[in-house]
């Protein structure tokens, strides 16, 4: 009986020499998918520099996030801030690594996978095939193994450790707060781990296509945001402090990590240069922006030019 459906397979029950039998068609065990002849083959690639490049674009949400809420909620006079985001980082860094360890294989900083296709292959519960239009075959199953679970795995490790961590070190040093605004940065957690959570199981395809071009669109915008708040207009504004520069640098890196996973470094003599683009937006903000000082243009448009 021919196997319908574009990710039905047959699992293999039993191999002695070149004698092999399979199982009737249906869904693929987890760590398998579906090859071209309809028979279900363990997952044993590496992921692509790409697919690295992705899970460290989801690793990096929460803890932009993570950031932003500390960072928002400190208050300028704030000694705890520096503390609260070492500890983020120590967080996600944590529990990226526990992440690896305990995916197959388990114990080594190494994951298998299966090799990315098509879209579709994030979404196979849409295409469970109906023989006889009654009966449902399910073949939902992972078949970017492990692209799509590790994500959700990350997340709830980065939850538990915050939990564990962060409270305490909030108690002991953000004494500059109130007791009401100590805990908010925690609070914001528990509300987009959730958020991030629905995004990756109902977008975790499209943002696999999409994420290059949402880094380099976000941090130009946030970019062009923070320097027009922070009221730079120069070079000299720029330098005058040291958290304008970690600033500025931390956009630089992502922008050059939307430009290497645009370009995925196929052609590395032809790829490489593109990073020069990077300081480029920066550089035409500062030199344009003395063209676009609102008190110029209002006291031009009074004088009649």
């Amino acid at each position: 009986m021919a196997c319908l459906g574009l990710y039905c397979g047959k699992t293999l029950l039993f191999k002695n020499g070149s004698t092999e039998i399979y199982g009737e068609c249906g869904v693929c065990p987890r760590g398998q998918r579906t090859n071209a002849q309809k028979y279900c083959e363990p997952c044993t690639e590496s992921p692509e520099l790409y697919d690295w490049l992705y899970l460290g674009f989801m690793a990096m949400l929460p803890l932009v996030l993570h950031w932003f809420f500390i960072e928002w909620y400190s208050g300028k006079k704030s000694s705890s801030a520096l503390f609260q985001h070492i500890t983020a980082l120590f967080e996600c860094t944590v529990a990226a690594l526990i992440t690896l360890l305990v995916s197959d294989p388990v114990g080594v900083l190494y994951i298998r996978s299966c090799r990315v296709l098509m879209l579709s292959d994030w979404y196979t519960m849409l295409y469970n095939p109906s023989p006889d239009y009654v009966t449902t075959v399910h073949c939902t199953h992972e078949a970017v193994y492990p692209l799509y679970t590790i994500v959700f795995i990350y997340y709830a490790f980065c939850l538990v450790l915050m939990m564990l961590l962060r409270p305490l070190l909030v108690k002991k040093i953000a004494c500059g707060l109130g007791k009401s605004d100590r805990f908010k940065s925690i609070y914001a957690a528990l509300y987009f781990f959730p958020i991030l959570t629905v995004l990756q199981a109902v977008g975790g395809g499209l943002l696999y296509y999409a994420f290059p071009y949402i880094i380099l669109v976000l941090s130009l915008v946030t970019l062009a945001v923070y320097m027009s708040a922070s009221e730079i207009e120069n070079f000299y504004d720029l330098l005058v402090r040291k958290k304008r520069l970690i600033v500025l640098f931390s956009h630089w890196l992502l922008h050059a990590y939307g430009i290497i996973s645009i370009s995925r470094v196929d052609k590395l003599e032809q790829d490489l240069p593109l990073l020069a683009l990077v300081p480029t937006p920066a550089l035409f903000y500062l030199f344009t922006a003395k063209f676009t000082e609102p008190s110029r243009i209002l006291s031009e448009g009074a004088n009649g030019h």
